[in-house]
Protein backbone atom coordinates (compact mmCIF):
# COMPACT_ATOMS: atom_id res chain seq x y z
CA UNK A 1 0.00 0.00 0.00
CA UNK A 2 1.49 3.41 -0.95
CA UNK A 3 2.35 5.66 1.96
CA UNK A 4 1.28 8.92 0.34
CA UNK A 5 -2.39 9.76 -0.13
CA UNK A 6 -3.24 12.35 -2.77
CA UNK A 7 -6.15 14.59 -3.56
CA UNK A 8 -7.46 14.61 -7.13
CA UNK A 9 -9.15 17.49 -8.95
CA UNK A 10 -10.61 18.04 -12.41
CA UNK A 11 -10.48 21.58 -13.80
CA UNK A 12 -12.41 22.62 -16.91
CA UNK A 13 -10.77 25.01 -19.36
CA UNK A 14 -12.88 24.58 -22.54
CA UNK A 15 -15.91 22.85 -24.03
CA UNK A 16 -17.54 21.72 -27.25
CA UNK A 17 -21.28 22.16 -26.79
CA UNK A 18 -22.01 21.04 -30.35
CA UNK A 19 -21.02 17.40 -29.91
CA UNK A 20 -23.57 14.71 -30.84
CA UNK A 21 -23.86 10.99 -30.29
CA UNK A 22 -23.37 10.40 -34.00
CA UNK A 23 -20.00 12.18 -34.04
CA UNK A 24 -18.88 10.89 -30.64
CA UNK A 25 -19.65 7.18 -30.70
CA UNK A 26 -18.60 4.38 -33.03
CA UNK A 27 -21.17 2.00 -34.43
CA UNK A 28 -24.30 4.08 -33.96
CA UNK A 29 -26.19 2.76 -36.98
CA UNK A 30 -29.90 2.74 -36.25
CA UNK A 31 -29.51 5.11 -33.31
CA UNK A 32 -30.39 8.82 -33.25
CA UNK A 33 -27.25 10.57 -34.46
CA UNK A 34 -28.27 14.08 -33.50
CA UNK A 35 -28.74 13.47 -29.77
CA UNK A 36 -26.61 16.12 -28.00
CA UNK A 37 -23.38 14.82 -26.51
CA UNK A 38 -21.31 17.87 -25.52
CA UNK A 39 -17.70 17.51 -24.43
CA UNK A 40 -15.91 19.27 -21.60
CA UNK A 41 -12.14 19.64 -21.66
CA UNK A 42 -10.27 19.16 -18.40
CA UNK A 43 -6.82 19.20 -16.95
CA UNK A 44 -6.22 17.16 -13.80
CA UNK A 45 -4.41 17.92 -10.58
CA UNK A 46 -2.91 15.24 -8.35
CA UNK A 47 -1.98 16.94 -5.08
CA UNK A 48 0.09 15.17 -2.42
CA UNK A 49 1.44 16.75 0.77
CA UNK A 50 4.73 17.70 -0.86
CA UNK A 51 4.06 18.29 -4.58
CA UNK A 52 1.58 18.84 -7.36
CA UNK A 53 1.51 16.50 -10.36
CA UNK A 54 -0.46 17.52 -13.45
CA UNK A 55 -2.17 15.20 -15.90
CA UNK A 56 -2.40 16.63 -19.43
CA UNK A 57 -1.97 20.24 -20.50
CA UNK A 58 -4.99 20.89 -22.71
CA UNK A 59 -4.89 23.31 -25.64
CA UNK A 60 -4.56 27.03 -26.13
CA UNK A 61 -7.03 29.69 -27.22
CA UNK A 62 -5.36 29.84 -30.63
CA UNK A 63 -5.99 26.15 -31.25
CA UNK A 64 -9.55 26.48 -29.96
CA UNK A 65 -10.27 29.22 -32.49
CA UNK A 66 -9.03 27.10 -35.38
CA UNK A 67 -10.99 24.06 -34.25
CA UNK A 68 -14.24 25.78 -33.31
CA UNK A 69 -14.09 25.08 -29.59
CA UNK A 70 -15.29 27.29 -26.73
CA UNK A 71 -12.20 28.23 -24.73
CA UNK A 72 -12.63 29.71 -21.26
CA UNK A 73 -9.04 29.98 -20.04
CA UNK A 74 -5.58 28.62 -20.74
CA UNK A 75 -5.15 25.20 -19.09
CA UNK A 76 -2.30 26.45 -16.92
CA UNK A 77 -4.49 29.36 -15.78
CA UNK A 78 -7.25 26.89 -14.93
CA UNK A 79 -4.80 25.12 -12.63
CA UNK A 80 -3.83 28.42 -11.01
CA UNK A 81 -7.42 28.59 -9.74
CA UNK A 82 -6.40 25.72 -7.46
CA UNK A 83 -3.23 27.53 -6.38
CA UNK A 84 -0.99 25.51 -8.65
CA UNK A 85 2.17 27.32 -9.73
CA UNK A 86 2.83 25.81 -13.19
CA UNK A 87 6.37 27.14 -13.26
CA UNK A 88 7.17 25.00 -10.21
CA UNK A 89 5.51 21.74 -11.28
CA UNK A 90 8.19 19.08 -11.76
CA UNK A 91 6.10 16.23 -13.22
CA UNK A 92 3.42 16.25 -15.91
CA UNK A 93 1.82 13.05 -17.18
CA UNK A 94 0.68 13.15 -20.81
CA UNK A 95 -2.05 10.59 -21.41
CA UNK A 96 -1.46 10.75 -25.19
CA UNK A 97 -0.52 13.25 -27.91
CA UNK A 98 -3.86 14.44 -29.29
CA UNK A 99 -4.17 18.22 -29.57
CA UNK A 100 -6.44 18.65 -26.57
CA UNK A 101 -3.85 17.14 -24.21
CA UNK A 102 -0.52 18.62 -25.34
CA UNK A 103 -1.09 22.28 -26.21
CA UNK A 104 0.16 24.19 -23.15
CA UNK A 105 3.53 22.47 -22.69
CA UNK A 106 5.60 25.62 -22.30
CA UNK A 107 3.62 26.74 -19.24
CA UNK A 108 5.57 24.07 -17.32
CA UNK A 109 9.23 25.02 -17.84
CA UNK A 110 10.62 22.84 -15.02
CA UNK A 111 8.55 19.74 -15.70
CA UNK A 112 9.53 16.31 -16.89
CA UNK A 113 6.77 14.87 -19.09
CA UNK A 114 5.84 11.21 -18.58
CA UNK A 115 4.90 9.54 -21.88
CA UNK A 116 4.65 6.06 -23.33
CA UNK A 117 7.26 4.92 -25.84
CA UNK A 118 4.52 3.58 -28.10
CA UNK A 119 2.89 7.00 -28.33
CA UNK A 120 6.01 8.77 -29.54
CA UNK A 121 6.82 5.91 -31.91
CA UNK A 122 3.41 6.12 -33.56
CA UNK A 123 3.33 9.88 -34.14
CA UNK A 124 6.90 9.95 -35.49
CA UNK A 125 6.35 6.84 -37.63
CA UNK A 126 4.76 6.20 -41.03
CA UNK A 127 1.09 6.21 -40.03
CA UNK A 128 0.80 9.23 -37.76
CA UNK A 129 0.72 11.65 -40.72
CA UNK A 130 -2.20 9.83 -42.38
CA UNK A 131 -5.22 12.14 -42.54
CA UNK A 132 -7.51 10.05 -40.35
CA UNK A 133 -4.95 10.17 -37.54
CA UNK A 134 -3.21 13.50 -38.07
CA UNK A 135 -6.42 15.54 -37.85
CA UNK A 136 -6.36 14.88 -34.09
CA UNK A 137 -2.90 16.36 -33.44
CA UNK A 138 -1.15 19.70 -33.82
CA UNK A 139 2.19 19.34 -35.65
CA UNK A 140 3.59 22.19 -33.57
CA UNK A 141 2.88 20.24 -30.38
CA UNK A 142 4.66 17.17 -31.78
CA UNK A 143 7.64 19.29 -32.79
CA UNK A 144 7.81 20.73 -29.27
CA UNK A 145 7.71 17.24 -27.76
CA UNK A 146 10.65 16.24 -29.96
CA UNK A 147 12.55 19.29 -28.73
CA UNK A 148 11.74 18.41 -25.13
CA UNK A 149 13.02 14.89 -25.75
CA UNK A 150 16.38 16.23 -26.93
CA UNK A 151 16.44 18.47 -23.87
CA UNK A 152 16.12 15.39 -21.68
CA UNK A 153 12.66 16.35 -20.42
CA UNK A 154 10.65 13.34 -21.56
CA UNK A 155 10.42 10.30 -19.31
CA UNK A 156 9.56 7.28 -21.42
CA UNK A 157 7.64 4.34 -20.02
CA UNK A 158 6.78 1.02 -21.65
CA UNK A 159 3.60 -0.24 -20.04
CA UNK A 160 2.87 0.08 -16.32
CA UNK A 161 5.08 2.32 -14.20
CA UNK A 162 5.18 4.13 -10.87
CA UNK A 163 5.40 7.87 -11.45
CA UNK A 164 5.47 8.78 -7.75
CA UNK A 165 4.50 7.17 -4.47
CA UNK A 166 0.82 6.35 -4.91
CA UNK A 167 0.66 7.47 -8.56
CA UNK A 168 0.93 4.88 -11.35
CA UNK A 169 0.36 4.84 -15.09
CA UNK A 170 -0.85 1.92 -17.21
CA UNK A 171 -0.66 1.72 -20.99
CA UNK A 172 -4.01 0.63 -22.45
CA UNK A 173 -3.91 1.79 -26.09
CA UNK A 174 -7.01 1.72 -28.24
CA UNK A 175 -7.76 5.41 -28.73
CA UNK A 176 -4.08 5.91 -29.58
CA UNK A 177 -1.30 3.30 -29.48
CA UNK A 178 0.37 4.74 -26.38
CA UNK A 179 -2.64 5.99 -24.43
CA UNK A 180 -2.05 5.65 -20.69
CA UNK A 181 -4.43 5.90 -17.74
CA UNK A 182 -3.39 7.15 -14.30
CA UNK A 183 -4.23 5.55 -10.97
CA UNK A 184 -3.97 7.61 -7.78
CA UNK A 185 -4.08 6.35 -4.19
CA UNK A 186 -6.53 8.56 -2.26
CA UNK A 187 -8.42 8.48 1.02
CA UNK A 188 -11.43 7.17 -0.95
CA UNK A 189 -9.38 4.37 -2.45
CA UNK A 190 -7.82 4.09 -5.90
CA UNK A 191 -9.02 6.74 -8.37
CA UNK A 192 -8.48 6.04 -12.06
CA UNK A 193 -8.19 9.02 -14.38
CA UNK A 194 -9.17 7.51 -17.70
CA UNK A 195 -8.30 10.48 -19.94
CA UNK A 196 -9.44 9.33 -23.39
CA UNK A 197 -9.62 5.64 -22.58
CA UNK A 198 -13.20 6.69 -21.74
CA UNK A 199 -14.41 10.06 -22.98
CA UNK A 200 -17.84 9.54 -21.43
CA UNK A 201 -19.36 7.42 -18.69
CA UNK A 202 -21.35 5.69 -21.45
CA UNK A 203 -18.14 4.33 -22.96
CA UNK A 204 -17.61 2.33 -19.76
CA UNK A 205 -21.14 1.69 -18.59
CA UNK A 206 -22.53 0.70 -21.99
CA UNK A 207 -19.23 -0.46 -23.50
CA UNK A 208 -20.05 1.96 -26.32
CA UNK A 209 -16.72 2.85 -27.95
CA UNK A 210 -15.73 6.38 -28.82
CA UNK A 211 -15.59 7.25 -32.51
CA UNK A 212 -11.84 7.91 -32.69
CA UNK A 213 -9.44 4.98 -32.27
CA UNK A 214 -6.42 3.23 -33.71
CA UNK A 215 -7.36 -0.22 -32.39
CA UNK A 216 -11.00 -0.96 -31.58
CA UNK A 217 -10.16 -4.31 -29.99
CA UNK A 218 -7.81 -2.65 -27.52
CA UNK A 219 -10.39 0.02 -26.79
CA UNK A 220 -12.87 -2.66 -25.74
CA UNK A 221 -10.21 -4.43 -23.68
CA UNK A 222 -9.30 -1.17 -21.93
CA UNK A 223 -12.79 -0.99 -20.42
CA UNK A 224 -12.18 -4.29 -18.63
CA UNK A 225 -8.63 -3.33 -17.67
CA UNK A 226 -9.74 -0.07 -16.06
CA UNK A 227 -12.37 -1.83 -13.95
CA UNK A 228 -9.69 -4.23 -12.72
CA UNK A 229 -7.48 -1.36 -11.56
CA UNK A 230 -9.92 0.07 -8.99
CA UNK A 231 -12.02 -1.19 -6.11
CA UNK A 232 -14.99 1.04 -6.94
CA UNK A 233 -15.92 1.60 -10.61
CA UNK A 234 -17.51 4.91 -9.58
CA UNK A 235 -13.95 6.18 -9.16
CA UNK A 236 -13.09 5.69 -12.81
CA UNK A 237 -13.29 9.24 -14.15
CA UNK A 238 -13.82 9.80 -17.89
CA UNK A 239 -11.87 12.48 -19.66
CA UNK A 240 -14.56 14.64 -21.28
CA UNK A 241 -17.95 13.99 -19.70
CA UNK A 242 -19.89 17.00 -18.34
CA UNK A 243 -21.49 14.55 -15.90
CA UNK A 244 -18.27 14.79 -13.87
CA UNK A 245 -19.83 17.95 -12.42
CA UNK A 246 -22.89 15.97 -11.30
CA UNK A 247 -20.99 13.07 -9.76
CA UNK A 248 -18.36 14.94 -7.76
CA UNK A 249 -18.56 18.01 -5.49
CA UNK A 250 -17.53 21.41 -6.78
CA UNK A 251 -14.52 23.12 -5.33
CA UNK A 252 -15.90 26.00 -3.23
CA UNK A 253 -16.14 29.14 -5.35
CA UNK A 254 -15.45 27.22 -8.58
CA UNK A 255 -18.87 25.82 -9.49
CA UNK A 256 -18.87 24.62 -13.09
CA UNK A 257 -15.09 24.93 -13.26
CA UNK A 258 -13.49 22.49 -10.81
CA UNK A 259 -14.50 19.42 -8.82
CA UNK A 260 -12.72 17.41 -6.20
CA UNK A 261 -12.66 13.73 -7.13
CA UNK A 262 -11.15 12.57 -3.85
Amino acid sequence: MPEKVSEVYAVKFAEHPGGTRGTGFHGTAGEPHDDPKPLDYFVWLIRSPDRDIVLDVGYTAETAMRRGRVHHREPSDALRLLNVIPEQVDTVILSHFHYDHTGDLDAFPQATFVVQEAEMAFWTGPYGPRKEFSRAVEPGDLERLLQLNYQGRLRFEDGAAEVADGVDVFAVGGHTPGLQVTRVHTARGPVLLAADAAHFYANLEEEAPFAVFTDLRLMYRSYRTMKQLVDDPALIVPGHDPLVFDRFPAVPGLDGIAVRIA
